[in-house]
């Protein structure tokens, strides 16, 4: 079956301005396209590929504004401490209904990819099973990948008898895509490289993707990205693996950074920042000048090294806010890495887009090239640069063609009488 969206701004494509969509995949992209039974008129409105959260902690959402835990200092440690007592009252079901919650706000605003960073420092794997449940019943509606998280480390960690190594190799053998890790998270620095060591190894052992979070603090001296990426180098799997947040390679003298650009240029390691999560959480102990606890994305962008943004938390332990709507992420993003140059505006859309793909180890199967699934979003702007200046809202949402959802553009009647 063939059906034709006219009338749209396709990001992109300097001067296409139809999608012609055959059996669920795109067929061309162009002007004055072959007749359809179906045409579709998008008024104008900016197309782009749909969303990709690459780093969301779904089993986490919304425990924030429950009454048994609250997270007093802001902190990122203590946030870690009260969460392991509260998953031990988390039944699979309950851990489901949350997840469910969470991927139902992120497809309301657009994101149709999404790489769940779920913790497995758990006997039970209760969360690692609700993902791995979740993931295969909404397939049709949402791609989503599950790390293996140890959000209590892999050597740091141990109850009845099973470590968080131990955990995450049985989260891999259950179906999980991702080997995670939280190197600043061990007790020593020796177990922080004892463990991105293994998690290099368990990735090339069960042919998985690596998404470690890399270094979320502001102590200069946290360097486990460079073993990281060194590791990614020796086993010539940069562009399956990921490091997420870099916070301390934000505050990192420029000597020290300028080295490890040209090593992440050669490995093709992908990052991730955090950009509102990390605000919140860094620079807790300084007075001024505060940390804002981003890495160096501008310089990452202008060195050709792969980096997205992500909205990590949902009214959590961790972050108090939040609602999955990327182009929030994307606004605070650019305005904090000062990714507002007039070329930057053009391509802006890349950090929760294209750079989210390759990420995830998807792009065969992302993006507007024919033959690829004919998955889009709508958003209520003429234009990139309108759409970010205004926070466009999305309107519409296809996925292999079919609308997963439309919403009616915002109307206005306000009389201001001033001319």
């Amino acid at each position: 079956m063939k059906k034709k969206f006219i009338n749209a701004k396709i990001y992109g494509y300097e001067d296409a301005r139809e999608i012609l969509v055959e059996d669920g995949c795109f067929k061309e992209f162009g002007n004055k396209l072959e007749a359809c039974d179906e045409v579709i008129d998008l008024d104008g409105r900016l197309v782009i590929p749909p969303y990709v959260d690459s780093h969301l902690h779904l089993d986490y959402y919304m425990i924030g504004k429950t009454d048994e835990v609250k997270n007093e200092s802001g902190t990122l440690f203590e946030a870690i401490d009260l969460w392991n007592d509260f998953k031990k009252g988390s039944s699979k079901e309950e851990m489901k209904e949350r997840i469910y919650g969470a991927v139902e706000e992120c497809l309301s605003h657009g994101t149709q990819y999404i790489r769940a960073q779920t913790d497995c420092t758990d006997p039970n794997l209760t969360g690692i099973k609700a993902a791995l449940e979740v993931r295969d019943e909404l397939k049709d509606k949402v791609t989503i990948q599950v790390v293996a998280f140890p959000q209590n480390g892999m050597y740091s960690y141990e109850e009845e008898g099973k470590t968080g190594r131990d955990l995450v190799e049985e989260a891999l053998k259950l179906g999980c895509e991702v080997v995670g890790g939280i190197p600043h998270n061990e007790w020593s620095r020796d177990l922080g490289e004892k463990s991105i060591k293994e998690i290099v190894r368990l990735a090339v052992k069960y042919d998985r993707l690596i998404d470690v979070h890399c270094d979320e603090t502001d102590d200069v001296m946290a360097r486990f990205v460079e073993v990281l990426n060194a590791e990614a180098m020796i086993n010539k799997i940069g562009e399956k693996t990921t490091a997420s947040h870099t916070c301390s390679f934000g505050s990192a003298d420029d000597s020290y950074a300028f080295r490890m650009m040209g090593l992440f240029r050669k490995s093709k390691l992908n990052f991730i920042a955090l950009p509102t999560e990390n605000a919140f959480l860094q620079g807790r102990q300084d007075s001024y000048p505060k940390r804002r606890g981003l890495t160096r994305v501008l310089e990452f962008v202008d060195n050709g090294i792969n980096v997205c943004f992500a909205q990590d938390s949902i009214v959590d332990l961790w972050y108090p806010a939040g609602n999955g709507n990327l182009i929030n992420i994307l606004d605070n993003g650019i305005h904090l890495s000062q990714l507002m140059r007039e070329k930057d505006f053009e391509k802006d859309f890349d950090l929760v887009t294209y750079n989210g793909a390759r990420t995830m180890h998807i792009e065969d199967d992302y993006g507007f090239d024919p033959g690829k699934p004919a998955n889009f979003i709508v958003l209520d702007a003429e234009n990139e640069f309108e759409a970010i200046r205004n926070r466009a809202e999305c309107l519409a949402s296809v996925r292999e063609g079919e609308f997963l959802f439309k919403k009616a553009k915002r109307e206005y009647d306000v009389k201001l009488n001033i001319r």
